[in-house]
């Protein structure tokens, strides 16, 4: 099995996924990697400047990224060194309405869901005000519209239940080998973190390993109940799709 694609055909891995899912840990597990390049939400500062929303460290965000899709994208694209898996770790929620998609098509890509009940209930520890547009469910549903009903799902509580069986079926998938580094890393941050880390990364920065899969119990009420259940039939028609190992 080769390692990292063809320079013709390098391997990119995009990994779709709301916030406050497992996204953060799984690109841990890839930048461990010896052969893996990371991208760490490269889409933020766009999203950023689009919709002028305010979330923590937005003018960081902007002062650090590029904002002009066209110039992201052409880095998104760009050359690999040979035999080096790109990896991106994208948010669904940065696809806008008007959002150019067409070069998604030219990535390996993949969705990662979770539970919009426990998505919801941890976002709201970081950000008060949440909105179902802000966690990116119904935009999973819209790209994998675009990208069709091929395209691999998983949900983070079946990955957590058994990483090394999904991270061998991702790397099988791929075309690349499996390597039991992707199981473990060194705890602290990185050089590719985005510079929003210290406000979500808390967790993932003191992890070592994917944490082991446990049911939770999320106690939501008023607006963040309302958003869970405004993103629940949204979430099954994902769930029910979802890779089963």
């Amino acid at each position: 099995m080769t390692v990292g694609g063809s320079a013709d055909q390098p391997t990119r891995l995009a990994m779709w996924s709301g916030p406050r899912n497992i996204s953060t840990a799984m690109m841990r597990s890839w930048e461990n990697r010896p052969d893996c390049e990371v991208l760490d939400e490269p889409l933020y500062a766009y999203y950023l400047a689009k919709t002028g929303i305010d979330h923590p460290a937005r003018e960081q965000v902007l002062a650090t990224m590029a904002s002009d899709l066209p110039a992201v994208v052409t880095g998104l694209l760009a050359p690999l060194p040979a035999g080096t898996i790109g990896y991106q770790k994208h948010m669904t929620h940065h696809l806008l309405a008007d959002t150019d998609r067409s070069w998604i098509a030219a990535l390996r890509n993949v969705l990662l869901i979770r539970d919009p009940r426990e998505v919801v209930s941890s976002y709201i520890r970081s950000r008060s005000h949440v909105e179902p547009a802000d966690i990116g469910i119904h935009q999973q549903v819209l790209l994998l519209t675009q990208l069709g009903p091929e395209t691999p799902i998983i949900d983070a509580a079946d990955f957590l239940g058994d990483p090394e069986t999904y991270l061998r079926w991702l790397c099988d998938w791929l075309g690349v080998d499996f390597t039991p580094a992707m199981l473990s890393w060194p705890a602290g941050p990185r050089d590719s973190d985005g510079v929003w880390a210290p406000h979500w990364y808390e967790a993932v920065r003191r992890s070592t390993g994917f944490e082991p899969g446990r049911a939770r119990e999320a106690h939501l009420d008023g607006p963040a109940a309302a958003v869970a259940a405004a993103c629940a039939d949204d979430f099954a028609v994902l769930h029910e799709r979802r890779l089963r190992l």
